[in-house]
């Protein structure tokens, strides 16, 4: 049996190209795997058959998007992640759950290689990559777009000559990756970092400036994981797809930043996330009730470092196995509610509570009742402030 190659498949003009294109280059049968992490768009039987008409031996297709939404999205969730403080990682979270079946699909069909159709310039070739390496080490990693230099003219070219069933429209002028967490574009007139966005990038969320009501929903959280909405039971993945409607229609989840890119280049990023943004929102204030102050402060560090290491595309490393395991016992309390208030492109929280909460009534109010006894105040300040005294006369002293 001839050598192959199985080969990340999401149905679009590279990776359609790119099937003969390996075939050609390397002379491996190539196998196309396509993942549903709920990127909606075709069906994902079309893209099957689309495969094996463009040259595929096999065409393997995963629904992939409650495991998606349990095991990367809901960690993701415990970790408030956000890259540079604003993007929820909305591609960098789908591609260890690519190379994941990319490896497995490899082992179980016998192929010695993968492939993906990234460019030698984005995250996404590193994170396909360094994932199959620490999953399969003995696999080779192919990338016909950066390695065989499969320009786009040259793609176009190679699907007409080969009739592939590959609709050659007018090119868009965005780059565009998207799945059931949120929505990734760039390029076009983006690459001007002082041009705005327009209206006809979104497709997630409506416009936050348009007249409406406000929507007021009621999130609830067992030890991290998001299991009701407006007190009706869902899944993690139900939890995501209904609250990137009720966010999305208020125009909450929009993102424009530019962006530290893992290969060394800034670039300018727009986002959609109306249910990333709500849900770590609503999850990092019921920690706020739910955590004691040194263990908030630490994780808020942890956080920022787990949200490097997913962008990194090194989620299948032993640092973030060892933070997802400090991550997890932090989330043993973070159970209970969180009302949010969805308008004008904000969620914001207006009410939280938990029967395990560390919030005391007594100890916090100003009014008859109070039980805290301001009377060691005074003690307290003493001592804490006693290293900043001694220093102080030293200071003065020379």
């Amino acid at each position: 049996m001839a050598e192959r190659v199985v080969l990340a498949y999401s149905g679009g003009l590279d990776t359609s190209v790119g099937i003969g294109w390996l075939k050609d280059a390397t002379g491996k049968e190539v196998v196309a795997l396509a993942i549903d992490v709920g990127q909606d768009g075709e069906d994902m039987d079309v893209i099957r058959q689309r495969a094996l008409d463009c040259g595929a031996v096999e065409s393997v297709v995963v629904d992939a998007k409650d495991e998606f939404a349990n095991d990367y999205l809901v960690p993701a969730i415990k970790a408030n992640a956000l890259y540079q403080k604003r993007y929820p990682l909305v591609s960098a979270l789908s591609r260890p759950l690519i190379a994941k079946y990319l490896a497995s699909t490899a082992k179980e069909l016998g192929a010695n290689s993968v492939a993906h159709g990234c460019t030698g310039k984005g995250n996404d070739q590193v994170r396909f990559e360094a994932a199959v390496a620490a999953l399969a080490p003995d696999l080779t990693s192919l990338a016909p777009v950066r390695d065989f230099a499969l320009t786009r003219d040259k793609a176009i070219l190679y699907a007409q000559e080969h009739n592939l069933p590959i609709e050659q429209s007018k090119k868009s002028p965005y780059s565009i990756d998207q799945n059931v967490w949120g929505r990734a574009v760039e390029t076009g007139f983006l690459e001007d970092p002082w041009n705005a966005p327009i209206e006809d990038l979104y497709t997630y969320s409506k416009d936050p400036a348009e007249a409406r009501e406000a929507t007021e929903v009621t999130i609830t959280f067992d030890q991290g994981v998001p299991v009701a909405i407006n007190g009706q039971p869902v899944t993690p993945l139900q939890a995501v797809v209904q609250l990137n409607k009720l966010a999305g229609d208020q125009g909450v989840g929009r993102i424009d930043i530019v962006e530290d890119r893992l290969v060394g280049i800034k670039s300018r990023e727009v986002y959609e996330s109306p249910a990333g943004l709500t849900l770590i929102a609503a999850h990092e204030e019921l920690e706020n009730v739910t955590i004691e102050r040194d263990v908030a402060r630490y994780k808020r560090r942890v956080e920022a470092e787990w949200a490097e290491l997913v962008y990194d595309g090194l989620w299948f490393s032993g640092l973030k196995r060892a933070l997802d395991s400090f991550i997890d016992e932090t989330q043993r309390f973070v159970t209970g509610e969180v009302r949010l208030s969805l308008h004008a492109g904000k969620a914001t929280v207006t009410g939280r509570r938990s029967e395990v909460g560390l919030y005391d009534y007594n100890l916090a109010t100003y009014d008859t009742g109070d039980t805290f006894d301001q009377s060691l105040a005074k003690g307290f300040i003493e001592l804490w402030s006693l290293p900043s005294k001694i220093s102080a006369r030293r200071d003065l002293a020379n």
